[in-house]
């Protein structure tokens, strides 16, 4: 057993509820849900910030405060522009408390997982988190939380929140034409609706849907989630392609903490926004499972094939969080291998057999 914490409890889980709003004044109570990964010792201190003031509506504000060890370290100035933007200037009162120790021993290394990635010629990391006793099983720890790597379609998932969200797209049926070009893959070239994009994954749609929500948008959105920032802020650099050419980074860690923020309604959108985009997720229901994931493939900088699935299986109501990453020399068939190694994996764990 080794002692670890996920990227997505670096970055602080914060809730705070409102009790007075009185004369441009809030006085609030704040209190950290999620443990602070540290090694020896614990920031004493978080500031904090908040993307919606349709949260005011529950009386709850969800926040997410980048941290790094043993300091903290937010993603961009921008979001302190965006801290409590009412009529008057706000004045915050904060009483943090951060719960439980910062070394956990929540992680199992399991190198019998090998075996998927050895059979199908590629190396990689699984990881996945059993919710309901705070436990991670991983194969290959240092890769799962170190390494970044382009998030290729699984950007989609973000994508298509922010589409929903600034109105850019209007539900999962909405319709975009497509250009004309034909393109190597059949199911792409003809009209889609957002529901279809996504389950075939088609690059044209996504980045039609970035170049209408624009840069300065969809960077406040990657900001805001203290998204691909294990290592530094993700920029954004052509907006139709900047998931896909290997200029925004991510780690699996911080792919599993996104998905379960997602999955419990904790990411900054509406929650209309977040329901369509489960659903989508959604790729095989039965009465014993469900699986839900985004793929991704895309090409290294050194030619390699790249390959994500990043999602949850929901057995007995149990939600359980993993992501895969894998890649292999040119010319592998990503695609097929990483469904492969990802229901073989399940499988050997116990999971989509309606035992769990």
């Amino acid at each position: 057993m080794k002692q670890y914490t996920s990227v997505e409890s670096r970055q602080l889980e914060v809730k705070v509820r409102v009790t007075d709003i009185t004369k441009g004044t809030v006085r609030t109570t704040m209190w950290a849900l999620n443990y602070v990964r540290c090694k020896k010792t614990i920031a004493s201190f978080a500031q904090f910030f908040y993307s919606s003031l349709r949260s005011f509506k529950r009386n709850v504000v969800t926040c997410y405060v980048p941290l790094k060890i043993n300091r903290i370290d937010f993603v961009s100035r921008s979001i302190f522009e965006q801290i409590f933007l009412m009529k008057n200037w706000c004045v915050v009162l904060l009483s943090v408390i951060f719960l439980g120790a910062c070394s956990p021993n929540n992680v199992t290394i399991d190198n019998s997982l090998k075996k998927f990635f050895d059979d199908n010629h590629v190396t990689g990391t699984f990881g996945i988190y059993k919710n309901g006793i705070r436990e991670f099983t991983i194969y290959n720890l240092s890769r799962f939380k170190d390494s970044a790597y382009l998030p290729a379609s699984t950007f989609k998932i973000v994508n298509s929140l922010v589409g929903l969200e600034t109105g850019k797209i209007r539900d999962e049926r909405m319709v975009i034409k497509w250009d004309g070009v034909t393109r190597r893959i059949d199911e792409w070239n003809k009209d889609l609706t957002m529901e279809q994009a996504f389950k075939v994954s088609a690059v044209p749609y996504y980045q039609e849907v970035a170049r209408r929500v624009g840069k300065d948008t969809m960077q406040f959105w990657l900001d805001s989630l203290g998204y691909g920032a294990r290592y530094e802020k993700a920029k954004i650099g052509k907006i139709d392609t900047f998931w896909l050419d290997n200029s925004i980074k991510i780690t699996a860690d911080e792919q599993l903490g996104l998905v379960k923020r997602l999955y419990f309604d904790q990411l900054p959108f509406q929650k209309r926004s977040m329901r369509v985009v489960k659903e989508m997720m959604v790729q095989e229901k039965n009465s014993n499972y469900t699986l839900a994931y985004k793929t991704g493939w895309g090409n290294r900088e050194n030619g390699n094939e790249l390959g994500w699935v990043v999602g949850w299986v929901e057995e007995n109501r149990h939600p359980y969080f993993f992501a895969l990453n894998l890649e292999g020399a040119p010319g592998l068939d990503i695609r097929e291998i990483r469904t492969n190694v990802l229901k073989g994996i399940l499988k050997q764990l116990g999971f989509l057999q309606g035992k769990m």
